[in-house]
């Protein structure tokens, strides 16, 4: 099978099992070494294959969640809204950046099987809740960020897995905490699992964002610096979780330009 083929089909499929089934299909592919890397047609992907529900809305307009029972219940449904999400980042890096190394695939094959694995258990415990996937709205913000990036993979290695999932690392803890007390504590195992798979994820972006500035013979720091003024517009908010951010290979000077923001 031809990776790049099996990953756009699973990207544009719009039935949420049949996404996360090729998803797996192309993982196992990847594991046994039975994937070809020919060259495949890439287009422009306005909008990825998803259900008709959640309604996606701007950011500005998902209204605030809040400590109550029902409001615990939509950031899981957030969070899951996120997962899904990732799961096509991850299959879209696989299809559209052709011409990197084998193991650029095979890392995000193994990022996007992941994510896969995140959102269904998140959407099993929102059914264990009485509660389903698309019933809360969502909005669009990471794949805005994926199709604005669609022009280069530095672009695309340095803001999504370096900013926005990386923002996960910051944010998870303190989320943890929320449900510990809550009666929704099984959160709390199910964002362990998801931690620890991220902190990896962000990893795999460092590695790669780092490999394109040394084959392109460009100053690390100095482009991200630019590539975060020129899709964001303004300075990275933290806090910033500086252990997490180490162990996903974070350094030092990347730390320090984190913490003068």
């Amino acid at each position: 099978m031809n990776a790049f083929e099996l990953a756009h089909r699973a990207l544009m499929n719009e039935v949420i099992n049949d996404k996360i089934n090729l998803t797996q299909h192309l993982h196992i592919l990847n594991a046994n070494q039975k994937l070809s890397f020919d060259n495949f047609p890439i287009e422009p992907i306005p909008s990825p294959g998803r259900p008709k529900k959640p309604k996606l809305v701007r950011f500005q307009s998902v209204p605030k969640r809040g400590k109550s029972d029902i409001g615990l219940i939509n950031t899981i449904h957030a969070i899951c809204h996120i997962e899904f999400n990732a799961i096509n980042l991850a299959l879209d890096a696989v299809y559209r950046f052709q011409g990197m190394p084998k193991k650029f695939y095979q890392d995000w094959i193994q990022v996007a099987f992941e994510e896969s694995q995140h959102f269904k258990l998140l959407s099993d415990y929102l059914i264990e809740l009485d509660y389903q996937y698309g019933d809360f709205d969502g909005h669009n913000g990471l794949w805005k960020m994926t199709k604005d990036t669609d022009y280069d993979v530095l672009a695309r290695m340095a803001l999504v897995p370096r900013v926005l999932e990386a923002r996960g690392l910051d944010a998870t803890p303190k989320i943890k905490a929320r449900f510990k007390k809550s009666a929704f504590s099984k959160m709390s195992d199910i964002l362990d699992i998801i931690f620890k798979d991220e902190i990896e994820h962000v990893k795999i972006g460092n590695h790669w964002f780092h490999y394109v500035c040394q084959q392109r013979k460009i100053n690390p720091l100095e482009t991200f610096d630019q590539l975060v003024k020129k899709h964001i517009g303004s300075e990275l908010r933290g806090p910033f979780n500086i252990k997490a951010r180490k162990l996903a290979n974070f350094s030092q000077q990347e730390l320090n330009y984190l913490q003068q923001l």
